[in-house]
């Protein structure tokens, strides 16, 4: 299980006042609305999430360092488990031309804005139990998902990401987490709808419990 870093470069580019988190709002009212991924948490005001989540091709730079690092190649199957409205995935196939793709999301207004071109690849679902066929794809990605899940589910997300990648395909797990008491605070000061707190080692471990052989990735609020 290797660690590597896809996202943190981009998770940096957002000013965040950590403080004015906590006390400009009612913070637990603020989550709850988040926690239901609707309207409001993807294009409603930025107390409840993301406050206006669109394309900009933000993606795309990710999109190819993964194509590059995993081999993705023509008629590859790649699955987006907590995919929202697609924009990595899209990127994906910009990238590379011609990949098998699908998504999974559990919230049915993301899908329903998701980018138009990969839309019809994506589904409604849990990553606690993915509606496919055992060894179904060759790329398997979950960026800032399983962090949302309590810790039974989020085992068994990884057991299910492992369960639907192909012998030998590649695997990517990105979750939020800290490595030092300052960075542990800005978490619980900024998050929304996290519900899995835990240091790097206590995720890997986590996830070799489930069984999972693939690569993890963090992001931190420093």
């Amino acid at each position: 299980m290797a660690r590597l870093d896809f996202n943190q470069a981009l998770h940096r580019a957002t000013a965040r006042n950590y403080i004015e988190r906590v006390v400009s709002d009612d913070k637990a009212e603020c989550a709850e609305i988040a926690g239901r991924f609707g309207a409001d948490y993807w294009d409603g005001e930025r107390r409840y999430g993301y406050g206006g989540y669109r394309y900009d091709g933000r993606w795309r730079p990710i999109a190819e360092r993964m194509a590059a690092h995993y081999g993705l190649k023509t008629g590859d199957r790649v699955l987006d488990v907590g995919c929202g409205k697609g924009f990595l995935l899209y990127e994906l196939t910009q990238a590379v031309p011609g990949l098998a793709i699908a998504g999974l999301d559990i919230s049915d207004y993301a899908i329903a804005q998701a980018k138009a071109e990969v839309q019809p690849f994506i589904r409604l679902g849990s990553a606690t139990a993915l509606p496919f066929p055992d060894a179904s794809f060759d790329f398997v990605v979950s960026l800032g998902t399983l962090h949302n899940l309590e810790l039974p589910d989020a085992h068994a997300a990884f057991a299910e990401i492992e369960r639907v990648a192909a012998p030998g395909g590649g695997k990517y797990v990105m979750v939020e987490s800290y490595r030092n008491e300052r960075e542990k605070v800005n978490l619980l000061y900024w998050q929304l709808t996290c519900r899995s707190f835990h240091d790097p080692e206590s995720w890997e471990w986590l996830a070799a419990r489930a069984g999972y052989t693939g690569d993890m990735g963090f992001i931190y609020f420093e």
